[in-house]
C-alpha cells in the first residue's frame, strides 16, 4: 500500500488504513532522520487506543506503551553499534512479549528478523510532503 500526505494532519488517514492489515506483532520504520516515523507512531498508537505520551526511544533505545490489547515496545536501534548491543538489550524477550513492536532503524538487526513474521513501513520525504509504503 502507498500512501502520499502533505501535512501532519493526514497522518491518521494513513493509520486508519494500516491497522486493519497488521497480521504480524512487528512493526519496521525506515527512513531519513525527520522522516516522520515518530511522528506516524504517535498516531498509530492513539488510534490503538493508547493513552500514553509516546516519545521518541533515541535516548532510551526501547519505550513501553500500554493499549486496550496489552503491551507495545517502540524501539530505536540507530545508535547500535553492532548486533551484539541488540542482544544485549534482551530484544527476543521483547518481542515475545508485546501485542505490538515498532522497530525504528531496524537494519542492524534486519537479518535476524527475516525469522520473525513482520511488516515494514518505509517514509520518504519529498518536495510535496511524504510518501509512505506499507507492506
Amino acid at each position: 500500500m502507498e500512501f502520499k500526505i502533505n501535512t501532519v494532519d493526514e497522518w491518521p488517514l494513513v493509520t486508519d488504513q494500516i491497522i486493519p492489515q497488521l497480521q504480524h506483532p512487528i512493526l519496521l520504520l525506515k527512513g531519513n532522520l525527520g522522516a516522520g516515523k515518530t511522528t506516524f507512531t504517535q498516531f498509530l498508537l492513539k488510534a490503538l487506543g493508547s493513552q500514553d505520551v509516546v516519545s521518541s526511544p533515541t535516548y532510551a533505545i526501547v519505550n513501553q506503551y500500554h493499549s486496550p490489547k496489552g503491551k507495545i515496545f517502540h524501539f530505536d536501534l540507530y545508535r547500535m553499534n553492532s548486533i551484539d548491543e541488540v542482544y544485549d538489550i534482551g530484544i527476543d524477550e521483547y518481542l515475545e512479549g508485546a501485542v505490538l513492536n515498532i522497530i525504528e532503524w531496524p537494519e542492524i538487526y534486519e537479518e535476524e528478523l527475516a525469522a520473525w513474521p513482520h511488516h515494514e513501513i518505509t517514509i520518504e520525504t519529498s518536495a510535496n510532503g511524504r510518501i509512505i509504503n506499507f507492506r
